[in-house]
């Protein structure tokens, strides 16, 4: 997996555990601070006996957690607050700065839901300024791309689980198929790949090298084929020395393989590495495989998706009996002519809540990217990256999220330039609660132990089927935000960001179980609604 520098917080210096006046000073890492005047690890003063009570019970439980073990050596903040009423229930570092990992996709979802709108549809078209004539095509055709994430063999809408029908590269063969419908035999000139709706900017800031290899850090263009991903499947031989067999699908010219890889012994373990230089075409993998083992499938990125869109179209094309005169290329700037092309076929998207479940549910990076820069594309294309995040800073300005909260470099989260307070989570939560498409974005949010991310955690704890929340992960960092749905009917929403966690994967991991858990036992039941105060009588 992707390796992460421990981040420097812009000079910022995260605190060790705040603890509330009701139940003394907590400890964690070995230090202590003080909540800020006015203001509780618990909430604001004018909370009530019985919710002061309630998050006494969760401090212990959450000192417990987090003051000691691998887990207390990181950073954490948090904050959780009742849905209903907007009451604090309980904050540390809530104000102080965290990378959010795929957090991050809760503020860019929400973004595209308030701009775009839930039935918002993208449109993929084949396009051409020729003629046809006599099954001619006299001139270029040319693919392009306008946004849509799913130009792939995926089944809508997402059930549970991530569902695939037909090759990789559906989309596009059907719309080879309307070409050839279409009369069409030869075209005499070449096969475009037009990405020009976005500005050419293949890589956010704080996108890591090795990102950049694997299906986690595809390069962003507004045409992507099956997640701009590659499969590469290696297959061992039936007895040690004989070669293992490579084969890419689709094919590409975006890399070439060179295969090192050999078969071992069966009772060798497998093990593999690969390499590939940024800007290179060169693949190198090596290693051995055991002798009858299983394939092993490497989902690689393309850095060129335009370029490798128009490849597969004309070999799709090729393979229906339509000669291609020219060759395979992208293009990469918006056209000068002011001549309106001829569109030959289209594609209409999902509608964008199906995109944006699928995106959360399984934490889609590039999709997440996508989704940002059609927002911006609304307004007219952006000259500079700094204009691009003017856009989602704007938005936040506007629903109640401090923008001095959110320092975004990206759309996703893979960015180790990202920065979020957990304060600025829970707003956005609490402004998109109240919103007419905010069904669509609650269920697009994993389920503890139920779906997506959350599918293989908080199982067999009352955590289970009780958090919809949305899972952060990258090196040192986890992260979990979202909505907690209590027994006794109260809705919580809160914001748990960890940095700095230096120990196994599963300790933060168990961490955030654990504190979900109290969450939901100890701030289980509402708050008691006081009785309306008696007039005086004069």
């Amino acid at each position: 997996m992707n390796k992460e520098k421990i981040i420097e917080r812009c000079g910022a210096t995260i605190a060790a555990a705040v603890v509330c006046a009701c139940v003394g000073q907590a400890q964690q890492a070995g230090a202590s601070r003080k909540a800020p005047t006015g203001q509780s690890c618990c909430g604001p003063s004018r909370q009530n006996t019985f919710s002061k009570r309630q998050a006494a019970k969760f401090v212990l439980r959450a000192e417990t957690l987090l003051g000691a073990g691998p887990a207390g050596k990181g950073e954490w903040g948090l904050l959780i607050m009742d849905a209903e009423t907007g009451e604090t229930l309980y904050e540390q570092n809530a104000d102080r700065y965290f990378v959010p990992a795929s957090n991050m996709k809760l503020f860019t979802t929400a973004l595209a839901l308030a701009k775009l709108g839930p039935d918002y549809r993208f449109h993929t078209t084949l396009e051409t300024r020729a003629s046809i004539s006599n099954g001619v095509l006299t001139g270029n055709l040319t693919l392009v791309g306008r946004g849509d994430p799913n130009l792939s063999n995926r089944k809508f809408p997402y059930n549970l689980k991530e569902e695939f029908d037909g090759p990789p590269e559906k989309t596009l063969t059907e719309l080879a198929d309307a070409i050839v419908a279409k009369g069409v035999k030869e075209i005499s000139g070449d096969v475009i790949g037009d990405d020009s709706y976005f500005p050419r900017e293949r890589y956010p800031s704080g996108w890591e090298i090795d990102d950049m290899v694997w299906e986690y850090g595809a390069a962003i263009s507004s045409i992507v084929v099956d997640d701009n991903t590659v499969t590469l499947t290696l297959t061992p031989g039936e007895q040690p020395g004989s070669p293992v067999q490579a084969t890419e699908s689709p094919s590409t010219p975006d890399f070439f393989v060179e295969n090192d890889v050999v078969t071992s012994a069966p009772e060798v373990k497998s093990d593999l590495t690969l390499k590939r230089e940024p800007g290179a075409s060169l693949v190198v993998v090596k290693g051995t495989m055991s002798a009858k083992g299983p394939p092993r499938k490497l989902v690689l990125a393309i850095e060129e998706p335009a370029q490798h869109a128009a490849a597969v179209l004309k070999r799709l094309l090729e393979e229906r009996g339509v000669r291609v005169d020219g060759i395979a290329r992208a293009h990469h700037e918006e056209p000068k002519t002011q001549e309106d092309p001829t569109v030959l076929a289209e594609h209409v998207s999902v509608p964008l809540g199906d995109a944006i479940k699928l995106i959360n549910k399984i934490s889609q990076n590039l999709h997440t990217e996508m989704l940002l820069r059609t927002v911006a594309r609304q307004g007219g294309v952006w000259a500079t990256p700094d204009d691009l995040m003017k856009v989602p800073q704007d938005f936040y300005a506007s629903v109640g999220v401090s923008p001095d909260d959110v320092i975004q470099s990206d759309a996703s989260g893979l960015s180790r330039h990202d920065l979020v307070t957990p304060r600025a989570v829970v707003s956005l939560l609490a402004f998109a609660q109240k919103q007419p498409w905010f069904e669509t974005y609650y269920n697009s949010l994993p389920v503890a132990g139920v779906d997506g991310t959350l599918e293989d955690r908080m199982k067999n704890t009352p955590a289970a089927g009780h958090i919809h929340a949305k899972t952060g992960s990258v090196e040192h960092v986890r992260t979990l935000s979202g909505f907690a749905e209590t027994p006794g009917g109260r809705r919580l929403i809160f914001s748990i960001l960890s940095n700095n966690q230096g120990g196994k994967n599963h300790e933060a991991a168990d961490a955030l179980t654990g504190l979900c858990v109290a969450m939901l036992e100890e701030f289980n039941a509402a708050p008691p609604k006081h009785a309306p105060e008696r007039k005086r009588a004069h």
